[in-house]
């Protein structure tokens, strides 16, 4: 992924409300094929880390971006942002 479809996917992402939390439970099984799911149907999905979740969200980032093998857009405080470009016919996101 380029510099310049990073931004633009950073762009999209800022008005984009979290559609996943992760808390004390933190990773499971159930979590990432829910986060497969969402960006299979998505392309581009925001995910929330709650206060009471220990694990380092930038570990938890690349954690999901290899299970569900998608890109890490960005990793902002506890906010996650990931992307994986979707098949031929449910493209959504045309990147610059």
């Amino acid at each position: 992924m380029t510099t310049k479809q990073r931004a633009y996917l950073k762009g999209l992402a800022m008005t984009m409300d979290p559609i996943f939390q992760i808390g004390k439970a933190s990773m499971n099984p159930g979590l990432t094929q829910a986060v497969s799911e969402a960006l299979d149907a998505r392309e581009l999905i925001k995910i929330s880390v709650l206060n009471n979740c220990m694990d380092d969200p930038r570990e938890l980032a690349e954690t999901l971006a290899q299970r569900t093998r998608s890109e890490i857009v960005q990793v902002i405080g506890k906010k996650i942002v990931l992307y994986r470009e979707g098949k031929d016919d449910k493209k959504k996101i045309i990147l610059p």
